[in-house]
């Protein structure tokens, strides 16, 4: 049960940042849909089919700054982790290896940019051509029907349930946040 919990809790973040899905009132015969959260940011910095950048990210936080905004984290895909790390080329690396310790880290945590401070944060299950600027305050997971386990019957000796649920994601102000479109 608990495996089975995990795997829909790891679909419904796919359904937010991992699918760019707009909303489907719903009929007696088509199934009501949520808008993602590509669909709920207005506040857009294009990509161009090309690989992120440090101007690209500058340009969005200025964007949401001027939109009134304060986001503070930084969303990517894995594989652009390492252009990330990148940006620090400007800024230099320091290596201290004189205290006995090999270590050189290569990574951000936090990126200080004009406009305020950008915790990095990777994700495995959002769109691989997004990257997105967020304030987590103004985005609600909305519970329409609450989690509920159904018992089906008996299958050998186990037991067979059926888990239920209807979520949705509510942005509270859709030029607060920010998204990068069409990289590579």
């Amino acid at each position: 049960m608990s495996k089975a919990l995990k795997e829909i809790k790891r679909d419904l973040e796919r359904a937010y940042v991992g699918v760019d899905n707009a909303k489907v009132s719903g009929t007696s015969s088509v199934a009501r849909e949520m808008d993602s959260a590509t669909q709920q940011i207005t506040t857009i910095e294009a990509g161009g089919t090309a690989a992120l950048t440090e101007t690209m990210l500058l340009n969005l936080g200025q964007d949401c700054f001027n939109n009134g905004s304060d986001p503070s984290v930084f969303m990517i895909k894995p594989a652009d982790a390492q252009i990330v790390a990148g940006f620090t080329g400007s800024a230099g690396r320091n290596r201290n290896f004189n205290d006995g310790t090999k270590t050189l880290v290569n990574v951000i945590d936090l990126y200080v940019s004009p406009y305020g401070e950008y915790k990095v944060v990777l994700n495995r299950h959002q769109l691989t051509d997004h990257a997105f600027l967020l304030d987590p305050s103004m985005f609600r997971s909305i519970v329409l029907r609450p989690f509920a386990r159904t018992l089906l019957g008996k299958q050998s000796d186990g037991d067979t349930h059926a888990i239920t649920a209807e979520m949705s994601l509510k942005h509270m102000n859709y030029a607060d946040s920010g998204v990068i479109n069409a990289l590579t």
